[in-house]
């Protein structure tokens, strides 16, 4: 059985990690969310100029890493060696941008794994079937779940492995309006990913009915945290996973 069928309801994924206390993306931030208590963490991942998924959100280095130029520019040999978390804190110089395979070694046997994939900026890049590759070679097919705004990526999982937990995200306005309608449920037909200004009650009430999951990103707000878990939303993505556990447990949903 996948593990996103074991765990209890609601889900809370540390988005990129514990990332507002430690670095995003990095290995200090997916420890601190298992040591909080975290069930699941989210990453994302693009690949390097050798064609290796590396973990980090911007398609950029500059935001994140004393780094410069785009991640597709560099290999893993320069990426592996940059630092990664100084732009947060002194406390974590020297912090590196994790290859996929790092994270999946280190954490695939104690939490679930939401993999964002990443290639934004280059759309037909070689990234899911590389991704795949890792998931066969690690035997983590019931321990990962994909994400991605490009229904292109969440096809070529499905193709190859039609089992595959995989969820379209979906961005605000009419664009998300689209990838949340019958057009795109059969690419995501057992999970959602919306954004938090799109869901309330009613929403996750009939995504139910229509037999899907909601998880929705990114919920750091304790009141709309509470106003979801009362109204049995399946999960959350947060950078503050702390926070919204307690929240959490001070409003339980009753068991239907």
């Amino acid at each position: 059985m996948h593990l996103l069928d074991q765990l209890e309801r609601p889900i809370i994924f540390a988005h990129r990690g514990a990332s507002v206390s430690a670095p995003e993306n990095t290995m200090s931030a997916f420890e601190l969310a298992v040591r909080l208590g975290a069930k699941a963490i989210e990453l994302d991942t693009m690949l390097s100029s050798d064609g290796i998924p590396m973990v980090i959100h911007d398609h950029t280095l500059e935001r994140t890493t004393n780094g410069h130029g785009q991640v597709r520019d560099h290999n893993y040999s320069v990426l592996s060696h940059l630092d990664a978390g100084s732009w947060f804190s002194d406390a974590y110089k020297g912090e590196k941008i994790p290859a996929l395979h790092q994270v999946l070694k280190s954490f695939s046997d104690r939490i679930l794994i939401n993999i964002e994939l990443k290639n934004y900026h280059a759309p037909h890049d070689n990234l899911p079937e590389t991704v795949m590759q890792l998931i066969d070679e690690f035997k983590l097919w019931d321990f990962v779940l994909f994400s991605s705004f490009l229904p292109r990526n969440l096809r070529l999982l499905r193709k190859r492995k039609p089992l595959a937990k995989v969820a379209l995200l979906c961005p605000t306005g009419f664009k998300g309006w689209i990838f949340r309608s019958p057009i795109f449920k059969n690419i995501s037909s057992a999970i959602i990913h919306p954004a938090i200004e799109d869901v309330d009650r009613e929403f996750i009430q009939r995504e139910h009915c229509n037999g899907r999951r909601v998880y929705v990103w990114t919920v750091n707000d304790k009141v709309k945290a509470k106003e979801l878990f009362l109204s049995y939303v399946d999960g959350i993505f947060t950078d503050d996973p702390a926070s919204m556990l307690e929240v959490l447990r001070q409003n339980r949903p009753p068991v239907k």
